[in-house]
């Protein structure tokens, strides 16, 4: 069993949130099971769950009393970083595109991230290829026939996502990866008077932490989600987890069938096109209602459809924020995903020469994207704390490769002897029943004083829902 201090991350996880380090006593991380991996991934797993966990504790010890003891089940965490819903009797699709991967380029290695339609079609645009029946093997030689550098520029001058190998110091001589280093794990702004009040309920001094009117910590918390893969989504649902009434945006044509089971867990999800005149006056009803704003578009995007931060309508909320590359430097605008910007820093060079391979070797599971998420969540409750402390709303934001330079500059991994194995006791011994069929989740791999994460609402499609929120009256939520 390990204290918070003696994680290697989550010291420096807990100062970016602005906890305070005495905190970091509270938690207690145990079966310490780790992926392999040429990183800490599984130490990172857990001090980022963990991370969100103290977030917690401090909600409810303010609002509640008592300080909650947080703790987190490192074999859990790795395993919720993979997949955490097991289906009973149904699979869901295959979460890459056919052709998105690694090819030989003329000097080196070059990524394709072409799950989405318009980014597939950018790159095959980027290639010269003719879209049709298109393949791997048919675009292997025209990849082979670029520098790595060259495509990568000409599919993202498309429009499309591509990344080129680097080692960790190619990156840190790049000038976006000394942007990167320049940068806050977590970068913080005072937002002016927030607009929905925040109270917490009177406790006696030295009052237990429990509930007990039996609502969860964040009951009555209006989150707005305004994420797609995958960072942004494992906070709102990490959101819900414990109560919070998370109301996820998609415009019309956009899907996650792979991903959807996985992280609707506990929310409502429904469509807008915020081109249109209505749509935009719900949405703009929405964030006059909401507490919390969550979002994960590229720079630059939200200023686009008039909804800047400026916008009055966001104004006084609690504002997260996560981008691929970073909010400064010549990338800051660059689409990305976790597996991309594995290639770009670092990662995936050092982990094919930790292992001797002959092509890219990436983490085990998307580390990046799952603990950025649960570093968002945790700046969400930090900032509710914030506001109900002072009045005042704020905004913070991180990104993926700010995530990868934590991960890089931290221990080497002690490999794993063998893979972790699941076991029954694993799972929750609940049937769920998802839109698709049933299944089981995961057991949380984190308690907060007893609290232990739960979801009413099953995993569901994307735009199955109203957009309102569950909690229709605007009252002040409590601890």
């Amino acid at each position: 069993m390990l204290t918070g201090h003696e994680s290697p991350f989550l010291p420096a996880i807990w100062q970016a949130l602005g906890g305070a380090p005495a905190t970091l006593d509270r938690v207690r991380i145990d079966d310490l099971d780790r992926l392999p991996s040429a990183f800490a991934v599984s130490e990172l797993a857990a001090a980022s769950v963990a991370g969100a966990g103290l977030a917690m504790s401090e909600w409810i010890a303010a609002g509640r009393g008592g300080a909650p003891e947080v703790r987190v089940s490192q074999r859990l965490a790795s395993m919720w970083f993979a997949m955490s819903l097991r289906t009973i009797g149904w699979a869901s699709p295959p979460a890459w595109d056919p052709v998105a991967g690694d090819y030989r380029s003329r000097d080196g290695w070059i990524r394709l991230h072409t799950n989405a339609p318009a980014h597939r079609a950018a790159a095959l645009r980027a290639l010269g290829v003719t879209a049709g029946e298109v393949s791997r093997a048919t675009l292997a030689p025209q990849v082979a026939a670029w520098d790595a550098a060259e495509l990568e520029a000409a599919v993202v001058a498309a429009g499309g996502c591509a990344a080129q190998m680097r080692s960790a110091g190619e990156w840190a001589a790049h000038p976006q990866g000394a942007a990167v280093r320049s940068e806050p794990l977590v970068d913080w702004q005072t937002a002016g008077a927030a607009t929905q009040a925040l109270t917490a309920p009177e406790s006696a001094p030295g009052a237990a932490p429990q509930d007990t009117t039996g609502a969860a910590p964040l009951a009555g918390v209006r989150v707005l989600d305004l994420t797609r893969v995958l960072a942004g989504p494992v906070a709102t649902r990490f959101l819900a987890g414990f109560g919070a009434d998370v109301l996820r945006i998609d415009p019309p044509d956009w899907d996650e069938p792979a991903l959807a089971p996985e992280v609707t867990l506990g929310k409502r999800c429904a469509r807008l096109d915020l081109h249109q005149t209505a749509d935009r006056a719900t949405f703009e009803a929405l964030l006059a209602q909401a507490h919390v704003f969550v979002h994960g578009l590229r720079p630059g995007a939200l200023d686009a459809l008039g909804y800047g931060a400026g916008h009055p309508a966001r104004i006084g909320l609690v504002d997260v924020s996560l981008d691929a590359y970073g909010f400064t430097g010549p990338w800051c605008g660059r689409r990305g995903f976790d597996s991309l910007v594995q290639m770009s820093a670092g990662i995936a060079e050092a982990g094919m020469h930790r292992y001797h391979s002959d092509m890219p070797k990436p983490l085990p599971v998307q580390a990046l994207d799952q603990a950025a998420g649960y570093l968002l969540a945790a700046a969400v409750v930090q900032g509710l704390s914030r506001q109900r402390a002072t009045g005042l709303a704020s905004r913070a934001r991180t990104s993926l490769a700010r995530v990868a330079a934590l991960l890089v500059d931290g221990p080497a991994s002690a490999d794993a002897e063998t893979a972790i194995v699941e076991t029954l006791g694993d799972s929750a011994q609940a049937i769920e029943p998802t839109a698709w069929g049933p299944a089981r989740r995961l057991r949380p791999p984190l308690d907060v004083a007893g609290n232990a994460m739960r979801w009413p609402l099953p995993a569901g499609p994307l735009g199955a829902s109203d957009a309102r929120f569950a909690t229709a009256s605007p009252t002040a939520p409590t601890a």
